[in-house]
């Protein structure tokens, strides 16, 4: 008698897709906790895995997602970190996983979670209102070096806040910033003429781009999009220059999407979050989903992880050091 297959496990085959092999697995519900309250990035980059997990049966335990984003994601992680040593808590989040408990007192340290891969960057573009007669990155850091311009952004000592210092101390502007509680709204202030710029990332201004209230003076990466597809009018990402060429001398500055276990989980836990997380990374859903969001792709695990946090780390350190952020 002939067993049935599931399509899911046709495709997984097709694909190289079959659940890695490992001395630990999963046999009851493992808990995906997204750092950020449901429809956001996180929990979008969260869900985008549970989905691609069940599709391609890469693991036999169920997922299930929760959401626990209050105190800039601290919640999150304090819960996950709670859990020491269980391997059923994977925490979703950004580089505020490690730079929370630098710039804030919040009830955990970076040592109390183990991370485990990071799968996509998150870019930021510095963004003008679409009359401003600004043509180049260079032209609005002459106008801010006179001082009154505002850039508005998420939060308070956060990557918009973090990055607007640096633009700041690389250039010499005098640009004041203006928190407010997510990038929606920051695109919503810069659409109406109400702010200067913001450094959003591609996603959270793509409407705005595209109605024509506001445009993109330069990406801060170290090479530019290469998306050639039209967006904005004739516009494409690939028409944005990179901040450093465009009159920014900041080569590079993005948020890695990072997921973690709790501290004093085994060695092959990790292991296999982290082969399950490479097999979502190589799937067409997952460049879907990086197309759809502009996101940079970028699998990156074990000592290769550890030393981007460290640097990543040091860095931003470097800002809250010198802005007097840095939490007591």
């Amino acid at each position: 008698m002939k067993k049935s297959v599931s399509i899911a496990v046709i495709a997984a085959a097709a694909f190289g897709l079959a659940a890695p092999a490992s001395a630990f697995e999963p046999n009851r519900p493992v808990e995906f906790v997204v750092t950020a309250g449901p429809g956001g990035g996180t929990d979008i980059f969260a869900r985008t895995i549970q989905a691609i997990i069940g599709k391609y049966e890469l693991m036999k335990a169920p997922v299930v997602v929760t959401n626990k984003g209050s105190a800039g994601g601290a919640e999150g992680f304090v819960y996950t970190a709670g859990y020491k040593g269980d391997p059923y808590k994977l925490a979703f989040g950004t580089n505020n996983a490690y730079l929370l408990p630098v710039r804030a007192k919040v009830p955990y340290t970076s040592e109390d979670l183990t991370p485990v891969a990071s799968l996509a960057s998150d870019e930021f573009v510095l963004w003008v209102n679409g009359k401003a007669d600004y043509a180049t990155a260079a032209d609005f850091v002459a106008k801010a070096k006179g001082g009154g311009l505002k850039i508005g952004g998420s939060q308070s000592k956060d990557a918009d806040q973090i990055l607007t210092s640096m633009i700041n101390d690389a250039t010499g502007a005098k640009i004041n910033y203006i928190p407010f509680k997510s990038g929606g709204e920051a695109a919503v202030q810069l659409a109406g003429e109400h702010l200067d710029a913001n450094v959003n990332n591609p996603s959270e201004n793509l409407g705005q781009w595209q109605a024509g209230m506001i445009k993109p003076l330069c990406v801060f990466k170290s090479a530019k999009f290469t998306s050639d597809a039209k967006v904005a009018g004739d516009k494409a990402w690939s028409d944005i220059p990179t901040c450093k060429e465009a009159g920014i001398p900041i080569e590079n500055y993005s948020m890695p999407r990072t997921v973690w276990l709790p501290a004093g989980v085994e060695p092959e836990v990790v292991q296999f979050y982290a082969d399950v997380l490479r097999k979502v990374s190589e799937t067409p859903e997952w460049a879907k989903y990086l197309a759809d969001s502009s996101q940079s792709p970028g699998y990156v695990t074990g000592d290769e992880l550890k030393a981007v946090i460290e640097k990543d780390g040091a860095t931003v350190g470097e800002v809250l050091k010198r802005e007097g952020w840095l939490a007591n």
